[in-house]
């Protein structure tokens, strides 16, 4: 992040203006519409401008800049189409730490301003840092249409009663709560739109009264969300609104980072998750200290990789705190199985190939006496192995043994649904061989449909297929020798 967004109070602060057309003119309006003292530079301006300068706090201080006329001002905006004169400001600027703003120049500007969509009193800015102002003007076309013009009603109704329910909700945690409440509430933000106040207050009241008495707040609610294989835009709507409501996330390892950026700032995030031979809190003590945050009132979102009812542990860890006497909600994510399978082309099932497909997780599959391995064995039913990785040679010999065919078609796949997928291609026989030539996390698809790759693969690049593996290797292995 190259800018820090900031809004900035320039009511009765002195701000300096070079430039006398209509650009410098633009500039002007939203300033004065701010408030503030605007002096301004140029050999000529323009007549729109000229009629400003009759109106209070605007005022034409010369033609030509000098150095001196920088004293005490706090911010400068350059917008003339004069470089060397350009130049000669910001430099000048810049020396005595000043904020300048030089028009459609980036390279000289230590501020910028964004596209502004206007809802007084929320002002939202979107910006490119000064990269691409025409897709942030764009941007703000679509959030026009999306905001209604109401918004500033519900902020300035919220601030009427601002100091009122912090002397009756003390504690930061709840006050927050009872807000959300009352901005997701059917029937209050409603009615501030249609300009029922009198109505909207009654109802309002009568929420923040029945939080006082009822103590609501004491125990907090746990929410399981499934954040999906990896891609940020696979996440759920309802689990990015889980996530922004938190008081404390709780994620696994494979959760993508990016989704955490999109809590808020003061929530807490602790990474409670597994990686190969290191766990970082056993499971039985992760529940205890769930139940333990929600019995302290907190909203706590466990964030888990993919979905967390498929081999995410996410039933045994509801099962305590629906012991516990905890509220608890769950938020289906996309599973690596379908997600990932999708991001490599591989459709799952087909009519032509596969009627059914079976998932099941690698981890444990040697421990496990019971395993039925001839269930396996029917070739139009589609395999997806969860974390197989570890157990690559006993998964391809039982499957053999249990009928598969050698040549039947896999593919090992490493980080799915990012930008730095990795597909192999090969047969049965070779899936120790290619699982050795990816990192972790990885999925295993094993069936027929795996050659429908080749024809519709359409996210990132295409696989690389077993024969070509061998060539490299033994390309290598020459070079070497």
């Amino acid at each position: 992040m190259k800018y820090l967004p900031l809004f900035i109070d320039l009511k009765n602060k002195p701000v300096l203006v070079i430039g006398g057309g209509s650009v410098a003119l633009r500039k002007i309006q939203m300033l004065q519409r701010v408030g503030a003292m605007i002096k301004v530079i140029a050999h000529t301006i323009c007549p729109e401008l000229k009629k400003l300068l009759l109106k209070k706090n605007i005022n034409w201080i010369g033609k030509k800049f000098t150095p001196f006329m920088l004293n005490k001002v706090i911010l400068v905006i350059i917008a003339t189409n004069d470089a060397k004169l350009n130049t000669l400001i910001y430099n000048n600027a810049n020396k005595y730490h000043i904020l300048v703003n030089t028009v459609d120049d980036q390279s000289k500007c230590s501020c910028i301003f964004p596209a502004i969509i206007d809802r007084n009193p929320i002002l939202i800015g979107i910006s490119s840092c000064g990269t691409a102002p025409m897709l942030a003007r764009i941007l703000r076309e679509k959030f026009e249409l999306l905001l209604p013009q109401t918004l500033g009603y519900i902020a300035k109704f919220a601030s009427l009663w601002r100091n009122t329910v912090k002397k009756h909700i003390i504690n930061t945690v709840h006050r927050r709560r009872f807000w959300e409440k009352v901005f997701y509430d059917d029937h209050i933000v409603p009615l501030i739109t249609r300009n029922r106040f009198k109505e909207a207050k009654k109802k309002f009241f009568s929420t923040l009264l029945n939080i006082k008495h009822n103590n609501s707040f004491k125990t907090g609610h746990v929410t399981l969300v499934g954040a999906g294989p990896g891609d940020i835009g696979l996440l759920t709507i309802k689990g990015l609104q889980a996530i922004q409501q938190a008081d404390v996330i709780l994620y696994d390892c494979l959760v993508n980072s990016d989704i955490l950026d999109l809590a808020r700032r003061d929530t807490d995030k602790i990474c409670v998750g597994k990686h190969i031979g290191n766990h970082i809190m056993p499971q039985k003590q992760l529940n205890q200290f769930i139940i333990q945050l929600a019995k302290s009132g907190h909203k706590v979102v466990r964030l888990k990789g993919g979905d967390p009812f498929i081999f995410g542990r996410g039933g045994e860890e509801l099962q305590k705190i629906s012991e516990a006497g905890i509220p608890f909600q769950v938020v289906p994510g996309i599973t690596a199985g379908t997600g990932v399978a999708a991001y490599a082309g591989i459709p799952l099932t087909h009519r032509e190939y596969a009627h059914g497909v079976t998932f099941i997780t690698g981890y444990n599959i040697n421990n496990n006496k019971k395993f039925n391995w001839n269930s396996l064995s029917d070739t139009q039913q589609t395999l997806v192995i969860y974390m197989g990785k570890v157990n690559t040679v006993n998964i391809s010999n039982n499957l053999i043994k249990c009928g598969r065919h050698i040549n039947t078609p896999v593919a090992v796949i490493s980080n799915g649904t990012y930008n730095n997928q990795k597909i192999l291609i090969g047969t049965l026989i070779e899936l120790e061989k290619l699982a050795k030539l990816v990192d972790y996390p990885t999925l295993f698809i094993i069936g027929n449909v795996v050659s429908l790759h080749n024809k519709i693969n359409w996210f990132g690049k295409t696989a690389l297929y077993s024969h070509k593996i061998n060539s490299i290797i033994n390309t290598v292995t020459k070079d070497y020798i």
